[in-house]
């Protein structure tokens, strides 16, 4: 994924679904309908949603997850812009605390 190469470091995980996460947050995933998800802090995700004329991300149909949007297909070839918009959702998840790992 060209777009993660962006971020020295990060490793896309999961097989049938990839996704990126930092300290059990997760930031970005591939839905199985090759749409992209990225998580953003407010005042970006409006920002994107306005100029890119996008929507919110729904990684399963119905379900919206409400701090992601989805990248419109016109921007897949862009990897410089893919790669800037990608480095902000790991700046924000950077930002957030660290989820606890949950005890087996």
């Amino acid at each position: 994924m060209k777009m993660i190469g962006g971020v020295e470091g990060v490793e896309a995980k999961g097989a049938a679904a990839p996704y990126t996460s930092l300290n059990g947050n997760m930031y970005s995933s591939i839905s199985k309908f090759n749409e992209i998800g990225l998580r953003l802090a407010k005042d970006e995700r409006e920002a994107f949603l306005e100029k890119y004329d996008t929507r919110l991300y729904h990684s399963i149909p119905g379900y919206v997850q409400r701090e992601y949007v989805t990248v419109p297909p016109a921007l897949f070839g862009n990897t410089r812009t893919l790669r800037s918009w990608f480095r902000k959702s790991y700046d924000y998840v950077s930002s957030l605390p660290a989820k606890p790992t949950k005890k087996k």
